[in-house]
């Protein structure tokens, strides 16, 4: 198993639909493979991109299960476990911490309910005093609608089973949390475009969307970056960032569903409420991920462009 310090390049990873929108584990297999080659070490299974709030529970016993089959030690495994309920979140994630494979819990802060910053320490807290696998804090205020402030953060940093937090808020804050944390405690930024800066500051990495589709190049920005030339890091990053924005054009997962289908990962659509792109849609995502006009491109395995005309 790769150590959770040195997985700074995690994909929370899609969940392929069948055409009949059953969980397709070939292709699931098939595209964790390849993204383990590229230079993922690291995967959220069941998370946002995964669609879990479409996905029933014996299901998501189901995936997490198969997936650690996939993964079998090559990368961090962190799962989906949490909820707006507490009671249910705590009995989920111990039915999770039996799976072999699974390393760690992603528990979001509470969506829907609202909870302020005194619910939230509480939420946690009782998650953490009755759960047996060590968590993730998710925060995430655009999809929950709150915000789980910095110093509520710093705050149950120090709790022995939370062991770090995939944070999507902006640089000032991530540097306070970085600063003030427990030692122990693992800063990912959930921000796909503060990959190259947030690792500067001192987050452990990034848990990422856009590495579906450019693992190799992230990778070799990461290592730019350790190998001390910043130059080729931060003009990776340059080349990167339009394209990661490019891919939440549309409700996420359907844009990077959409590339993985054109790569020819069989990924599928989306399950309801959300859709798949369509033929418009898809000419203004090829036209903003702007393949055809860069001097990178040609290291991607991409061609939307071939995909469109044969639509």
């Amino acid at each position: 198993m790769v150590n959770l310090t040195d997985a700074d390049l995690v994909t929370a990873i899609v969940t392929p639909f069948d055409e009949n929108k059953k969980i397709d584990f070939a292709s699931l297999k098939k595209l964790t493979n390849h993204l383990i080659d590229l230079g993922c070490n690291g995967f959220v299974i069941g998370g946002t991109t995964g669609e879990t709030p479409t996905l029933t529970h014996d299901e998501k016993i189901e995936l997490y299960q198969k997936f650690g089959q996939i993964v079998d030690g090559r990368a961090v495994v962190i799962a989906g476990t949490g909820s707006n309920n507490t009671a249910e979140t705590i009995k989920f994630t111990n039915e999770v911490a039996e799976i072999s494979g699974i390393d760690y819990a992603l528990v979001v802060v509470p969506p829907y309910n609202k909870p302020n910053q005194r619910s939230m320490v509480a939420h946690f807290s009782a998650v953490n005093d009755q759960t047996k696998m060590p968590i993730l804090i998710y925060n995430i205020p655009g999809r929950t609608g709150v915000k789980m402030e910095k110093e509520t953060i710093v705050q149950l940093s120090h709790l022995k089973n939370i062991k770090g937090i995939k944070q999507c808020a902006s640089l000032e804050e991530l540097e306070y949390i970085i600063e003030n944390k427990d030692d122990d405690f693992e800063v990912f930024t959930g921000e796909d475009t503060q990959a190259l800066p947030a690792r500067l500051l001192g987050a452990t990495g990034v848990i990422s969307v856009a590495s579906h589709i450019y693992t190799k190049e992230m990778r070799q920005m990461f290592d730019s970056l350790y190998a001390g030339n910043y130059p080729k890091a931060a003009k990776i990053q340059r080349w990167l960032t339009p394209r990661m924005q490019a891919l939440f054009m549309y409700p996420s997962p359907s844009p990077v569903k959409a590339v993985l289908n054109a790569q020819g990962f069989s990924t599928g659509g989306c399950r309801l409420p959300l859709v798949s792109l369509n033929n418009e849609e898809k000419v203004a995502l090829a036209q903003n991920l702007g393949l055809a006009d860069d001097a990178l491109s040609h290291e991607l395995t991409l061609d939307l462009g071939k995909e469109l005309e044969n639509d």
